[in-house]
């Protein structure tokens, strides 16, 4: 049966039963949907893998007229349009990447009707040809999915999105349902004035995912570290790295296939169909780690990313938590490992001090900074920190790097107050420099640049001895990460002291550190699908091989990737249960009747043949 064939009186469970195969809703998605259902709008705040999706695709097979869904993922639409046909539903979508006759198409079966969902591009919407079609059809429900893109406060500000109010002026009548995986307070507030969603329903799910680890590592040779982690934890598995430049993100693909671990890059300098071809890989094949600037992930669907890496420190909270949110969508135990030092501290700085935006926008690139720097600075669980940023509580979580190996908090006053002396002494000589310099002064190091200037003349040269370079390092970033040290914006990374220095040297304000502990990657951690495999039987490891295999083939053989059939979890309940006719397929979750039709018979001949 597929969607368009439901009876006239299916509920919301019947659709989520018969079309999705799953048995129950979670969290608030039963009331979201029947929010839309009655034709009030809602703005859903759900965290990556929570099940937004659902909220408006159910309503759009509910109700009259075609579902609309305004989405700045192009280069996914044919993929959602996949996975939604294979469940029954008839979907399409209009892009830039489609030719005349093909868009032509799309539009005709829209005008008859025979649509029950169209993924639109947010900028046609600027074409009125796009809006003169929608009026001529019939629209159920507008879905304008990362609708944090609408926000500027947000971390993925799009102009196009400010063109939406058309949707509230133009189809006054019409439910709009807004969705984002990642918002703050304020960054709802202003979805909720840009796209007129004054009497919208807003529904805020937990922002924990418990499966996920954070971890923040000291950086040290982040290549190398990289490379290790995956290499201990992760052999096999999918993964995403992200790089701030495309350059960086070019040379760490390279370490990575040079150390026989299968990446690929993915940036917005890269010629499009390759960058589309790396895209379709990484999403078909299992075991590829995707090195990319933050211009790739977003609506990656990918439900066994096991881990998500930075080498470089993100700009926001909201974007760190968007970008691990990635990993684990399956709800198997997943990794998301950032490498942050000092240079990330003075090179975000001086991009804020650099950037072509008015105070405002400065002041509020610096707030998300500031938060970013509490996150990977905090001596508490990580998790309660992150959860903290968008307003919400929750114990400690014992599975982070600061519960599983707690750092310890010292009294760093003297220690910032020698810095700061240093600092101080260099501007009184009209002279500025970077941290290297001042560690060199503080450690009693004879360089030649040191003793041709004079520095070890200076009463503070040597001062540091009772630490080393290493750790006056970060003691530096730690202070530079609290606001009392500035960085130059000519880009050469020199220090300068801030206003908020006078009372530390004054000896009226005290300075808590944190001293970095240096984990090691556990060298006995299974991946996350084999560790789930292992509890299967024996027998019932062999059925899922076999499974696997089978999903692989037909995935490639109609040209989607493999979560398009089933997911690993699909796969593991039928390699456990084993069924023997179609009706025992009914049982399965995510096994609606569309695939219990296209893939029942083969699958029920595969298991009978073991």
């Amino acid at each position: 049966m597929t969607a368009s064939a439901l009876p006239e009186t299916r509920t919301a469970l019947d659709v989520l039963t018969t079309v999705f195969g799953y048995d129950h809703f979670r969290g608030d998605q039963a009331e979201i949907i029947d929010t839309v259902l009655r034709g009030q709008d809602a703005l859903v705040l759900m965290p990556t893998g929570g099940g937004k999706s659902l909220c408006y695709q159910i309503p759009a097979l509910l109700r009259p007229g075609t579902g609309v869904v305004i989405s700045p993922l192009i280069a996914l639409m044919q993929d959602q349009v996949d996975a939604l046909s294979a469940l029954g539903a008839r979907a399409g979508f209009l892009n830039s990447t489609q030719s005349v006759p093909e868009r032509r198409a799309v539009e005709d079966a829209f005008l008859a009707g025979e649509l029950d969902l169209l993924y639109l591009a947010p900028e046609r919407l600027g074409v009125p040809e796009t809006v003169r079609l929608l009026q001529a059809g019939k629209v159920s429900l507008f879905a304008i999915d990362e609708a944090h893109c609408v926000s500027a406060w947000g971390h993925d500000f799009r102009p196009d999105y400010l063109r939406l109010t058309v949707l509230a002026e133009t189809w006054p009548d019409v439910p709009r349902i807004a969705l984002t995986a990642t918002a703050t307070r304020q960054t709802a507030d202003e979805i909720v004035r840009r796209l007129e969603l004054h009497d919208a329903r807003t529904f805020v799910s937990s922002f924990d995912r418990p499966n996920i680890t954070y971890r923040i590592a000291p950086k040290d040779s982040p290549r190398t570290q990289l490379v290790d982690l995956i290499r201990a934890e992760h052999t096999g598995d999918a993964g995403i790295v992200y790089c701030l430049s495309r350059a960086s993100v070019e040379t760490t693909a390279e370490h990575l296939n040079a150390h026989g671990i299968p990446a690929l890059a993915y940036h917005a300098g890269m010629p499009a169909p390759l960058r589309a071809a790396n895209q379709s890989r990484f999403l078909r094949e299992d075991g590829i780690v995707m090195v990319a600037t933050i211009a790739f992930g977003m609506g990656i669907d990918k439900p066994d990313v096991r881990f998500v890496a930075h080498l470089d420190l993100p700009k926001s909270v909201e974007g760190y938590y968007q970008e691990t949110g990635r990993a684990g969508r399956d709800g198997l135990p997943s990794t998301a490992w950032l490498a942050y030092g000092l240079q990330d501290v003075v090179q975000q700085r001086r991009m804020i001090d650099t950037s072509e935006g008015d105070a405002a926008h400065k002041r509020r690139m610096g707030a998300n900074l500031d938060a970013m720097l509490a996150l990977c600075e905090t001596i508490t669980c990580r998790r309660v920190q992150l959860l903290a940023y968008f307003g919400q509580d929750g114990p400690a979580c014992g599975n982070c790097d600061t519960c599983l190996a707690p750092p310890e908090s010292w009294d760093g006053t003297v220690a910032a107050q020698k810095v700061l002396s240093t600092v101080l002494r260099l501007e009184r000589q009209g002279q500025r420099y970077g941290a290297g310099h001042v560690v060199d002064i503080l450690t009693g190091k004879p360089t030649p640049r040191i003793t041709s200037l004079g520095h070890d003349q200076l009463p503070v040269f040597g001062v540091g001895a009772d630490l080393s370079a290493t750790e006056w390092r970060t003691v530096v970033r730690q202070i530079l990460a609290q606001g009392l040290l500035g960085v130059d914006s000519e880009g050469y990374g020199t220090l300068s002291l801030t206003e908020a220095a006078d009372p530390v040297l004054g000896g009226k304000q005290e300075v808590r550190l944190r001293r970095d502990v240096r984990t090691k990657t556990s060298r006995t951690r299974k991946p996350a699908a084999a560790a789930a495999d292992a509890e299967l039987t024996p027998d019932a490891a062999a059925r899922m091989e076999k499974l696997r295999a089978w999903r692989g083939a037909t995935a490639k053989e109609s040209g989607v990737p493999a979560y398009v059939v089933f997911h690993d979890a699909t796969l593991r309940a039928l390699a456990q249960r084993n069924p023997v006719s179609i009706d025992d397929l009914s049982d399965v979750s995510g096994i609606g009747a569309a695939k219990r039709e296209r893939y029942g018979a083969a699958i029920l001949e595969l298991l009978a043949e073991g």
